[in-house]
């Protein structure tokens, strides 16, 4: 086979790594990527979001399937345009990504399949905004209605700031969506879907908020880890009957299967688990631990699922451990993230992945608000987080900073579970849930 990856981040960066592993593989090729990438596969430099531009790379390169992993070209509907020329595309269509593209459709489609998730009203001026804020209470919630790039929420128990923010999203042209408050841990739960049928990978969770204790505004996310020790053992089959098989089924029956990564984001809430967001892309930063951890051919499982049927693969299987992954960002990240400070990082590491450098003269500089995501592994979390900030300490990103607490307290839990099952080990296993993941 050859892929052809579309996007130039971290995400990007471990999607060319995970399809280079598969034994099926023969050449990857990026679109336009970075110089992590490049160490692997050839860049190229277009716009993701050029239909045409992207059809014709694709049949420059021969590419057996095409893998979009930012949202804005498939909202553009890059992933229409490569099934009409007759290339596989992992990635739903511009229709289906709307589950995306609108928070409100998304809800539209929840209620119509019964998804639990939270109570919601769509705005589309101050007023009712206000009122809608009011009924909920706080802490309010508030969401662009369209895309923004994961910084497009605001959760605050201040009713100026969340006016402020809605006023912000109404002036850009969008709609505002306010939400119940939900309570408790949230999780990431991905799914390759082939429009009928679901593969849902382990789940993962992500640091929001920009400082250590969650604190500060939202970001894309600053880390990540996988597994999760404290969730319930039945949580994903609980997921995949309650929110994925249902969603599926009601984007068929809409006459828009949803063929991709469905990424769910969920809040553990006291009454079940309930949807926060749909993403129909991988997530990022929980992709890179993630697919690290990955054993299957991923890129033949994509295939499959592109040509609407899975039930032909072996699965996902994940190699038994942890994974932490710490991305260092740039100074101002993210309100004004500098750009051209100096990097020290390899190009090559599989565990340094590269999300917002570019080359300079002799060197690596800043190119984005996130510039690596660093990974670690281990046995246990505490030995995966080990292993990574062992990492960060050995890099350099020039006036940048990094959060010291990734997965921290689920560590720190899953150690005194170890300890628990040492004393009695007959006793059920039963962890309090961490506060780590932020609500977003």
């Amino acid at each position: 086979m050859t892929v052809l990856v579309l996007g130039s981040g971290g995400r990007e960066h471990a999607l060319a790594l995970a399809c280079h592993r598969d034994p099926q593989v023969a050449a990857v090729h990026v679109a336009p990527g970075n110089p992590g990438t490049a160490s692997l596969a050839t860049n190229h430099p277009i716009d993701p979001c050029d239909k045409d531009a992207v059809v014709a790379l694709a049949r420059e390169v021969a590419a057996d399937l095409v893998v979009v992993g930012p949202e804005a070209p498939l909202v553009a509907g890059v992933a229409d345009a490569l099934r009409d020329a007759g290339i596989d595309c992992f990635g739903p269509s511009a229709e289906a990504a709307r589950l995306e593209g609108s928070k409100a459709f998304a809800k539209e489609v929840m209620a119509s399949a019964g998804v639990p998730t939270a109570a919601s009203r769509s705005c589309g001026d101050l007023d009712s905004v206000g009122a809608a804020l009011d009924e909920f209470g706080a802490p309010h919630v508030v969401k662009d209605d369209g895309l923004a790039g994961g910084k497009g929420v605001v959760v605050t128990e201040d009713r100026d700031e969340a006016l402020a923010h809605a006023e912000q999203c109404l002036n850009s042209g969008h709609q505002v969506v306010i939400e119940e408050y939900l309570d408790g841990p949230e999780v990431s739960l991905f799914a390759i879907c082939d429009g009928e049928r679901a593969l849902p990978m382990q789940p993962a969770q992500d640091f929001k908020r920009v400082g250590d204790g969650g604190v500060g505004p939202n970001t894309g996310g600053m880390g990540a880890y996988t597994p999760l020790p404290w969730v319930p053992d039945n949580l994903v089959e609980t997921v995949s009957n309650t929110v994925i098989s249902p969603t599926l089924s009601a984007m068929r029956d809409r006459g828009t299967p949803f063929i991709g990564l469905l990424y769910v984001g969920l809040a553990l809430t006291s009454d079940g688990p309930k949807v926060v967001e749909f993403n129909v892309r991988f997530g990022d930063p929980e992709t890179e631990p993630l697919l690290s951890m990955v054993e299957s051919p991923l890129a033949q499982i994509m295939q499959a699922a592109a040509r609407g049927d899975v039930s032909g693969t072996d699965g996902l299987r994940f190699r038994r451990g942890a994974a932490v992954g710490v991305v260092m960002a740039s100074e101002g990240y993210p309100a004004s993230p500098v750009k051209g400070r100096r990097v020290v990082a390899p190009v090559d590491d599989e565990d340094v992945l590269h999300a917002g450098t570019r080359i300079e003269g002799d060197g690596l500089v800043t190119s984005g608000g996130r510039v690596l995501v660093v990974l670690g592994h281990g046995e246990t979390l505490a030995g995966a987080r080990t292993d990574a900030y062992s990492r960060v300490d050995q890099l350099e990103v020039s006036g940048g900073f990094h959060r010291t607490d990734i997965a921290l307290h689920a560590a720190e839990l899953e150690a005194v579970d170890e300890m628990a099952d040492e004393l009695a080990p007959q006793s059920e296993n039963n962890p309090s849930n961490p506060t780590d993941g932020e609500n977003s």
